[in-house]
């Protein structure tokens, strides 16, 4: 009879449980919030999707090739210096020459490249820092020089990429209004230098005017955005590589209002480029925007990256 009740104790602390990790899935899954704010945040996530998807969005990066002085021969021979995908060029198209930062593009007289619409033979590109990138065209690809520091590259788009074809979205946190925490501006005078790392290896010198101080849990944190009228922030927090990017999350933030406040919207917070490709070429946070907090708000990690 003992060994009947002590089986018996056994399988009503086993269901127990279970009903306890079922509870807590589900409320971990719980929405918080006005039915006006979580609209305004699946409103502005699925926005975010579509700006993915589009002609100028991050998902149809198929390349990017860092140029050497002088010419590179470029086409889909393996053996070029700049090597497109196969079956969606011809094998040698031209040549793209590098001279002291300024590349020149030279087309082989029987290939049809085109920039706005009109045929290219020889032409200076100007790269995305520029007022007026130069964008070329053959078939499904475009493609146009970016300049990171010292670094010069070409930037390769198929806008036939299996990644826009396949993608199905981005799992997010629920939502939770208490993520959406008031900030206090704190100017720095003069303003701070930040040593921006990114994932390519450079480094670039940012200036953060302000800070923002908050306050979760009880503790106090301090974050500093990058930009003056638009604020960005890139920041880490003990999610990353488990739950979210392991090189951590971009966020926009509202300028002060007339008291210096502001509020972080954390269910904002999105994956950098490089969560969906290695094509991309990330800044990654400073040093002082790690936060030794559980940021359980905003897009979580992407597939393996």
């Amino acid at each position: 009879m003992e060994k009947t009740n002590s089986k018996n104790g056994s399988r009503v602390i086993t269901v127990i449980i279970t009903l306890l990790i079922i509870i807590s899935c589900k409320e971990a899954l719980i929405e918080k919030g006005s039915p006006e704010y979580i609209n305004e945040i699946k409103t502005w996530h699925q926005q975010r999707i579509e700006n993915l998807k589009k002609p100028n969005g991050w998902l149809n990066l198929v390349g990017l090739y860092w140029l050497k002085a002088g010419e590179n021969t470029f086409g889909s021979n393996p053996s070029g210096d700049v090597v497109f995908p196969e079956g969606k060029t011809p094998a040698y198209m031209g040549v793209l020459i590098l001279n002291n930062g300024e590349v020149t593009i030279k087309v082989n007289p029987e290939v049809d490249i085109q920039s706005d619409g009109k045929k290219v033979t020889e032409m200076i590109l100007q790269n995305d820092l520029s007022e007026n990138t130069t964008v070329l065209t053959y078939g499904s690809l475009s493609w146009f020089v970016i300049k990171r520091e010292d670094k010069i590259g070409i930037r390769l788009r198929d806008y036939e990429a299996e990644l826009v074809k396949n993608f199905t979205g981005i799992e997010t946190y629920p939502i939770n209004e208490d993520w959406r925490i008031e900030a206090q501006f704190v100017p720095y005078n003069p303003p701070k230098k930040l040593s921006v790392p990114s994932i390519i290896g450079t480094i670039s010198e940012e200036e953060s005017y302000d800070k923002l101080v908050f306050e979760k849990d009880g503790d106090t944190y301090t974050l500093d955005p990058m930009g003056k009228d638009y604020l960005f922030l890139v920041f880490a927090d003990e999610t990353n590589g488990d739950e979210t990017y392991g090189g951590g999350r971009f966020l926009s933030v509202d300028p002060p209002d007339s008291t210096g406040k502001t509020f972080i919207d954390f269910n904002k917070a999105y994956n950098p480029p490089c969560a969906f490709t290695k094509y991309a070429t990330c800044p990654m946070p400073p040093k002082d925007n790690y936060l030794y907090l559980r940021v359980t708000a905003g897009e979580k990690k992407y597939g393996n990256h």
